[in-house]
């Protein structure tokens, strides 16, 4: 049973994980280690009961939940070893998984590390936005170095909070994982970004955007998203991005070369089919 939590980073998945949990019938303490002004922001929303320095929330923790920007996590894992209880399940948030499962693979040895990334947030950030249900209906990717990791009994009791909050858990080694996400979440962000940049360019004019329809809206809203967010993933999986960038690129070389032509009708039908593929898996 997890009695004690520690939400090392408490911002918006952070406070959001401490608001689901209480949500969800969690009667144990869930200390917070974050900024000041971020523990007093989660302190106001009850995503935490009490704030603490990393020295004195991990060891009291069953459950330590690394929530921070990638690099981060990557530096915290280091100094855990020492502070955890005997048997504690350490867990993250971060976007890529591959050099954190590693890290957490030789680092924590007094406990256990069990990878994970919840497909869920917003364009805003920080604790005054956490949602209890930001988790709700949305997949959270599990991602051990050994499937038999799922078995200890830290690993199960987790897994069952991540059912309580509505979260829905999929398996998938960390390479597995991280190449998926280069196409389903790092591609759409960098496209998104690479056409709101041009655009800024292009439409300079006050009334350009008057003729802007909600397609635009929609295809620039992830645009919004700040680099503070997008740094540490670019770095820490840049190798499956640029394979994913470089795809994309030849598909809109061969989009471009065949304007006017049949081949354009035969991307276009490519495209219909997955649209379809994707929104009936969404109403699923």
């Amino acid at each position: 049973m997890f009695d004690t939590v520690a939400i090392v980073g408490v911002g918006l998945i952070g406070g959001s994980f401490g608001l689901a949990l209480k949500k969800a019938g969690f009667t144990g303490r869930i200390l917070g280690v974050s900024s000041a002004p971020a523990l007093e922001a989660a302190l106001a929303r009850g995503a935490i009961d009490e704030g603490l320095p990393l020295e004195e929330a991990v060891p009291r923790a069953d459950l330590v939940y690394l929530s921070q920007p990638i690099h981060r996590i990557l530096e915290t894992i280091e100094r855990l070893d020492p502070l955890l209880r005997p048997g504690a399940l350490v867990s993250d948030a971060g976007s890529t998984k591959a050099r954190i499962v590693e890290q957490g693979r030789r680092s924590i040895r007094r406990g256990q590390f069990l990878g994970g990334h919840p497909m869920a947030g917003k364009e805003t950030r920080g604790a005054a936005e956490a949602d209890a249900g930001l988790f709700s209906g949305r997949t959270y990717v599990l991602t051990p170095s050994d499937p038999a990791e799922l078995e200890t009994a830290a690993a199960r009791e987790f897994l069952r909070w991540l059912t309580a909050i509505g979260a829905v858990p999929v398996t998938l080694g960390p390479a597995g994982h991280d190449r998926i996400v280069a196409c389903t979440s790092h591609l759409p962000q960098l496209l998104s970004t690479a056409l709101a940049a041009m655009l800024g360019e292009r439409l300079a004019a006050p009334d350009d955007l008057r003729v802007a329809g909600p397609g635009l809206a929609d295809m620039t809203r992830l645009a919004a998203s700040p680099y503070e967010v997008w740094g540490d993933i670019l770095d820490t999986n840049r190798a499956t991005i640029e394979a994913a960038l470089d795809a994309c690129i030849a598909e809109l070389s061969s989009l471009r070369n065949a304007l006017g032509a049949q081949g354009a009708q035969e991307v276009f039908q490519r495209a219909n089919q997955f649209a379809a593929r994707l929104r009936q898996h969404r109403q699923t």
